[in-house]
């Protein structure tokens, strides 16, 4: 009989509550408010948390930059270097899509070469908002992208 299924990993509540935490602390540090948002391997969301004061639009951001990482395996800063070199058709298609985020902020979470989600954050420049976002990778000991 053939196998059909297979064990996957994924994150645990206190490791969302660690991201989340390791991301506002930097944020804090850095002073600046920020939003973040932890989603699962197929994107769905896990948890967030919004600094007090944090902007109200980058709410939805975080969220999508968490979203885009986990769905394509791939930072978000990355997709300028990653679309060179594509169809102009690629180029403007795919940063049309629907949360769709194409710039800094979002890792996906790898553990053990299995990606199990990402995280985004949104409401610093894209340089604060990635260091927040690395804070938690480090956290929770999955190297960014």
């Amino acid at each position: 009989m053939e196998n059909w299924t297979r064990i996957t990993r994924a994150l645990t509540l206190d490791a969302v509550r660690t991201a989340l935490d390791a991301a506002v602390r930097e944020a804090s540090g850095q002073g600046i408010r920020v939003n973040v948002a932890v989603v699962d391997a197929s994107g769905v969301l896990l948890g967030f948390l919004r600094m007090p004061g944090a902007f109200l639009h980058s709410a939805d951001i975080a969220v999508d930059k968490a979203y885009t990482a986990a769905g394509f395996r791939l930072p978000t800063g990355a997709w300028d270097e990653a679309l060179k070199g594509h169809s102009p058709a690629v180029r403007q298609g795919l940063p049309a899509r629907p949360r769709f985020a194409g710039f800094g902020g979002g890792f996906p979470l790898v553990a053990e070469g299995e990606l199990v989600g990402g995280i985004g954050v949104s409401g610093g420049s894209e340089e604060q908002d990635e260091a927040c976002a690395r804070a938690a990778c480090a956290a929770l000991g999955m190297g960014p992208g």
